[in-house]
């Protein structure tokens, strides 16, 4: 199993593919595991790296730590791989995570892909979301708590909650109060917008219409301070592009990338 310290957390990546490295960062409560439709579909293309961060899947679950802490986990991933440059992909969460590390070294990412974001919030959108529904979901586990809210964040909440379920174990999803809190804790009070001009990366922000945690406002903010940014709206879609239009979602990433496999864009199915 691949790891690396950083800081003082042992963290897990997954790595597959060969090219041009392409880092992944997965949302909140979730893992790299979250994340295998973009693997499956993008490993012939690149060299994926998909890490589990700090408090989530197979990585340590330290009782406390912060963003600044997540964005210094994914620059100490690319000195322990080497990697000079990469192009990074992050969603929800990470997609956070992924703007944080493109102000910090603007130098080392090349191209930018951010998934359904935010440029700041004062907890975790999920605790937002929970905090409007508050009387619907008073009383409920988080598990049931998010199962409820599925209406409110998905569009094809059908598909996405069949989806899920293959994610549903202690790995891939966190299940613990203390865990949770943790990595709300972290997202708490962050700002990155007077800091969006330090990215040179080219950008691309992929929101979706319906997503009732990241709405598409918040997306076009994010895209509108970035020097280089193209937003697109999922018309179909709400927090999960990748499930809800997969076909035009990887069209995008491709096109947006570049062609660096053998097959062209337009014979994706």
């Amino acid at each position: 199993m691949p790891t690396f310290n950083s800081n003082g957390a042992q963290l897990y990546y997954y790595e597959e593919g060969e090219g041009s490295p392409l880092v992944l960062l997965h949302g909140l409560h979730g893992s790299s595991k979250m994340m295998k439709h973009e693997i499956n579909r993008l490993k012939e293309h690149f060299r994926i790296i998909a890490l589990d961060s700090r408090g989530h899947g197979k990585s340590a679950r330290p009782p406390h730590y912060t963003m600044e802490e997540h964005v210094q986990d994914v620059i100490n991933l690319l000195d322990h791989l080497g990697d000079e440059t990469v192009d990074l992909m992050g969603i929800s969460m990470g997609s956070y995570i992924a703007q944080g590390v493109a102000i910090a070294a603007p130098d080392r990412i090349k191209k930018l892909i951010l998934v359904v974001p935010k440029s700041h919030g004062k907890t975790s959108s999920m605790q937002e979301l929970f905090a409007r529904h508050a009387e619907e979901l008073e009383g409920l586990s988080f598990e049931e708590k998010f199962n409820r809210a599925f209406k409110y964040i998905f569009h094809n909440y059908t598909t996405v909650q069949k989806a899920f379920s293959d994610f549903n174990d202690q790995q891939a999803m966190l299940t613990l109060p203390q865990e949770q809190e943790a990595s709300n804790k972290a997202l708490e009070g962050f700002d990155f917008r007077d800091n969006l001009n330090k990215i040179t990366a080219l950008t691309l922000v992929i929101s979706g219409k319906y997503d009732g945690l990241n709405p598409p406002d918040r997306g076009k903010e994010t895209a509108s301070l970035i020097s280089d940014a193209t937003f697109i709206e999922f018309m179909h879609s709400g927090h999960a592009p990748s499930i809800e239009e997969p076909e035009r979602y990887i069209k995008e990433v491709m096109k947006f990338l570049g062609m660096k496999g053998h097959r062209p864009v337009e014979t994706w199915e």
